[in-house]
């Protein structure tokens, strides 16, 4: 990430400037930066002086000196997944899981077997090989099942019992899992019903925004998404944010640094991607009182305003440059988000710019209607 020029401090006394009545326009013309930096650097710094900034950053001193604290532990941890993998061991692998730690790792038994959880007693105990137990369980459900692939626990077991085995089911489960015999199920998300959602918008800020997900490539064929949001009364571009990947937590993230500069809208329409439908951002939305309206699946022209936006930024920018990174993409998407909002004239306000539209119907504190 290419380094501000800009330190910590100077962007507190920036900040400041503003806070202290100087006009934001002016503001930003004079220090060389964009409102949309100003409104990211107050979201983060905000509220903070010069002697809040040296405190975090003793935080940030603590915070390491924790984490060499706990370097021992990390050592542990590290030599566990080495041996482990991502596999779920029973009690033959759990001891040599234990012998590995202490003849590779040279850890002691003791803690060999805390770490593996595997009792201590347990270590000293012959082991007995299951395989040699159930080869006999091991043979017929691999011949069954090597006749019929198709077929399921219980018709195979059934089918076992029919033979004249009278092993009991969980045995018999037991090596079937253990044989990875097991088949997958493929399963569907179902969606609750939607309504069917019109495209009236209140023609008032905060009333109703729209969010939607887009996709692109950099020029190495890196693939980095976009994240938007607007504001259908107005029209105004909210956020555009851009990263490789933007699960609901960032969503909820975005929103947040929409709050502290332009408040949060009475309700939010979107699609029915996962992100959208999260439980964490239903929680958040709930807690903040905002609506969620999401459209029917498959009709992306219920969510009209937003893919008319989604098509100029694909046009405008996205499909008219190359990327080489997505600090490079963060720039330009800057750039032109500020000319979209303050200079870019829409026929559906009257052709005035969104910024310009949403102040003059400020200053006459009435319903907004496109002047005339």
């Amino acid at each position: 990430m290419r380094k501000s020029k800009f330190t910590e401090s100077q962007i507190v006394g920036i900040l400041k400037e503003g806070d202290a009545g100087i006009a934001i326009n002016d503001l930003v013309r004079s220090h060389g930066i964009s409102v949309a930096t100003y409104y990211k650097w107050k979201s983060r710094y905000g509220g903070m002086d010069v002697a809040e900034l040296a405190r975090m950053r003793e935080l940030e001193a603590e915070n390491s000196r924790l984490k060499r604290l706990y370097a021992e532990q990390a050592l542990e941890i590290h030599a566990l997944k080495d041996v482990i993998g991502k596999k779920a061991l029973g009690p033959l692998e759990r001891h040599e899981l234990a012998q590995a730690l202490v003849v590779e790792h040279g850890l002691s038994v003791q803690r060999a077997c805390r770490a593996s959880g595997l009792a201590k007693a347990s270590w000293y105990r012959p082991v007995t090989e299951t395989i040699t137990k159930d080869a006999e369980v091991i043979e017929a459900l691999q011949g069954l099942v090597a006749r019929h692939g198709r077929w399921g626990f219980w018709k195979c077991f059934r089918r076992l019992r029919l033979d004249g085995h009278l092993w009991n089911h969980k045995r018999v489960w037991r090596v079937y899992c253990q044989l990875k015999l097991n088949l997958p199920r493929r399963t569907k998300k179902r969606l609750p019903m939607r309504e069917r959602q019109t495209l009236e918008a209140p023609m008032q800020a905060n009333a109703l925004w729209s969010m939607d997900f887009m996709a692109d490539t950099l020029y190495s064929g890196r693939r980095f998404r976009t994240f938007n949001v607007l504001d259908e009364g107005v029209r105004e571009a909210l956020a555009i944010e851009i990263d490789t990947s933007l699960p609901a937590e960032r969503v909820i993230r975005a929103l947040e640094q929409l709050k502290e500069w332009r408040g949060l809208p009475q309700a939010i329409r979107c699609d029915n991607g996962p992100e959208y439908t999260a439980q964490s951002l239903v929680e958040w939305c709930r807690k903040h009182h905002v609506e969620l309206r999401y459209i029917q699946p498959g009709k992306p022209n219920q969510n009209a305003y937003i893919e008319r936006f989604n098509k100029t930024y694909r046009t405008e920018v996205l499909d008219a440059h190359l990327f080489e990174d997505l600090e490079q993409v963060r720039d330009i998407t800057d750039l032109w988000l500020q000319s979209y909002n303050e200079e870019r004239p829409h026929e559906s306000l009257g052709n005035l710019p969104p910024s310009v539209f949403h102040q003059q119907c400020e200053r006459e504190n009435s319903p907004l209607q496109p002047s005339t």
